[in-house]
């Protein structure tokens, strides 16, 4: 006897519901967690735990103050919440054209441009370490050294006023072109008003000792690695702080060190949580 036709139909829904959940509900799971069992696969399937953390997600190692601890391996900087927050993963949004600070009485509407965060870091970091921190672009006091600079006929004729944007108190610049440099205000939109955005980049070597991964987030602002380049530069305050040598610090990097993927892709890396914890001998 033929069944009508919609049971037949209700049916053969049946059977399909019932085989694709046993595949995908049943089978398929089950299949990838024996995977994830496979030596090699298992400690990243499980985070990569350790006692302290993942190694998977980037941690900050300071004080209670927030000022690094001097005898860890320092991370580069997170976006993430207040720093590497795993439900607050982002990067900053600000790219090569944020130059000018947002100046405000009211710390929640004042904002730093990305060229000034650069430049505050590297300043940091080039104390912390005992080298040049400088870097093109920046005033020696760590903020972004950029002008606003008026012309008669807008963008041409004269100058008449230049403003250093990033600075309420002193300007990095005496003069600009036999024009006196004022100091910023305050809550002014000096590019609204007519201002030409003019970064100066000064006398700060090209090259910069300071590698760029220790003074910009990355996308996720969960990044774990920092360069071999950044790590190469901590090493003489390691060393001191720990009182081991140098050489013993440079291998504890290489035994750390990730190449790059599949032999071409990406650049090398070093795991700053391994690091830290192989130099407390966990």
């Amino acid at each position: 006897m033929r069944l009508p036709a919609w049971l037949a139909q209700h049916l053969a829904a049946l059977r399909a519901l019932l085989v694709l959940t046993a595949v995908l509900g049943l089978a398929y799971p089950l299949l990838l967690v024996g995977v994830g069992k496979i030596p090699g696969l298992s400690d990243k399937a499980t985070g990569s735990m350790t006692p302290v953390g993942s190694t998977l997600i980037g941690q900050s190692f300071t004080d209670a103050d927030g000022d690094p601890v001097p005898r860890y391996f320092q991370s580069r900087p997170s976006a993430a919440g207040d720093g590497y927050d795993p439900t607050a993963t982002a990067a900053s949004n600000l790219g090569p054209e944020s130059v000018v600070d947002t100046l405000s009485d009211d710390p929640e509407t004042a904002s730093q441009s990305l060229l000034t965060q650069v430049c505050a870091r590297s300043l940091a970091v080039g104390e912390l370490e005992g080298v040049d921190g400088r870097r093109p672009y920046c005033t020696v006091d760590g903020v972004g050294a950029v002008l606003a600079v008026f012309h008669r006929d807008g963008f041409t004729g004269p100058i008449t006023r230049v403003v250093s944007v990033n600075q309420t108190g002193a300007p990095f610049l005496a003069t600009y072109d036999g024009v006196a440099v004022e100091p910023a205000k305050n809550g002014e939109d000096y590019r609204a008003l007519g201002g030409v955005i003019t970064p100066i980049r000064g006398d700060a070597p090209a090259d910069p000792v300071v590698p760029a991964d220790a003074v910009t987030a990355s996308g996720s602002g969960l990044d774990p690695h920092i360069s071999p380049a950044y790590a190469e530069l901590q090493v003489p305050r390691i060393a001191r702080e720990r009182g081991i040598d140098e050489g013993r610090v440079r291998e504890l990097i290489a035994e750390h060190t990730t190449g790059r993927a599949l032999g071409f892709l990406g650049e090398p890396v070093v795991d700053v949580l391994e690091l830290n914890l192989a130099l407390d001998g966990r």
